[in-house]
């Protein structure tokens, strides 16, 4: 027995599931190879990767199988130069964590924040993969899709799934409040969009006609089963990979995922300048009221104490993202967690509650 779904099946997919393009490290090219051979939809988070090295990924993995992968890119707007005097407040605000970590005082960062989104994506033209979704905004879809790209992008909110839709996107991701990391907002405030994913899917299913993607807090195979019987056409799961040992999330990241209870997560923008779930530690607690930089530059500052963070296996200065269901987690090698998550969802279909005639 396989599960599918018309999106799976179009894709060649095992079962209706996408591998979270996670990006900062998790969703490394040994993740990306290991979920897109064991037949879900291996997905990259590109957002701060440069052009030529997105390519040099992207043909690693079709040295190794040739299945269906996804690029996703973060399409928001970059701010504008930030004068040095005008970034004291937020360095000064992290000076006490570099020192503890032995560096040099936070400098001033300067532009670009970010690769060229440009160049990325003609990358993503030149690369041609199966899929290709966009975060943080939406950009014209036609470019790719005449290249045969399927096109995507996440949606917190109806109108964002109806702004996609009418621009032509192929499917919409309906990502809930409960997901980790940085949630696709950009039409709302994304503190005022925080819809469950169960709501939010037969939300914006009402809303659109283009197959709808789940994403946020699904981390099993019940939860898959869940939005499937919601009419989802896949659900897309990130934290749930985070643990594999392809993962290139750092260990202390790994074990503080593996370590949380229900109420461990929270929503911050001092990593990066945009809101994101992860779980609570020492910086995201102190420096809840901390100034902090536009997003991407916050992203920049935090960088070098992230880094260092990680080398010395230190969860308190390291972006811990997370869904609320982290709890969840099992630390199972790729391809063994896609098999465990085919099994779990033809158990939980199977055991669904039935129609009894009298």
């Amino acid at each position: 027995m396989r599960v599918a779904t018309a999106f799976s099946e179009r894709l060649g997919l095992r079962l209706p599931l996408i591998q979270a393009p996670m990006a900062g490290g998790p969703s490394s090219l040994e993740l990306v190879i290991a979920a897109t051979s064991a037949g879900a939809l291996g997905s990259f988070g590109f957002a701060y990767t440069q052009p030529d090295e997105m390519k040099r990924q992207a043909a690693a993995v079709r040295a190794k199988t040739d299945r269906a992968f996804g690029i996703n890119l973060f399409v928001a707007p970059l701010p504008d130069a930030i004068p040095a005097e005008a970034q004291r407040a937020a360095l000064d605000a992290l000076a006490r964590y570099y020192r503890e970590l032995d560096l040099p005082a936070p400098e001033p960062v300067k532009p670009p924040y970010a690769p060229d989104l440009e160049a990325q994506l003609a990358a993503v033209e030149d690369i041609r993969p199966r899929v290709f979704t966009v975060h943080l905004g939406c950009i014209a879809p036609q470019r790719f899709q005449s290249r045969g790209i399927l096109v995507g992008g996440s949606a917190n909110c109806v109108a964002e799934a109806k702004k996609l839709e009418s621009l032509g996107y192929d499917f919409v991701i309906a990502q809930g409040g409960e997901a980790g990391g940085h949630r696709g907002s950009y039409l709302r405030d994304p503190y005022e969009s925080l819809t469950g994913t169960l709501a939010l899917t037969r939300l914006i299913m009402r809303a659109v006609r283009v197959p709808v993607v789940a994403a946020g807090g699904i981390m099993d195979g019940a939860g898959i089963a869940a939005v499937l019987a919601l009419g989802a056409q896949a659900a897309q799961l990130g934290t749930a990979f985070v643990p594999c040992p392809e993962s290139g999330a750092a260990p202390p990241h790994k074990d503080a995922l593996l370590a949380a209870t229900e109420d461990d997560t929270r929503i911050t923008e001092k990593f990066s300048g945009k809101p994101a779930r992860g779980i609570a530690n020492r910086f995201l607690r102190e420096m809840a009221d901390a100034p902090q930089l536009a997003f991407p530059a916050q992203n920049q500052i935090t960088g070098k104490l992230r880094v260092a963070a990680a080398k010395a296996g230190k969860a308190d200065y390291i972006a811990l993202w997370a869904g609320q269901a982290a709890p969840l987690g099992r630390r199972l090698p790729a391809a063994e967690l896609i098999d465990t998550l085919e099994k779990e969802t033809i158990a939980a279909l199977r055991a669904s509650a039935t129609l009894i005639k009298e």
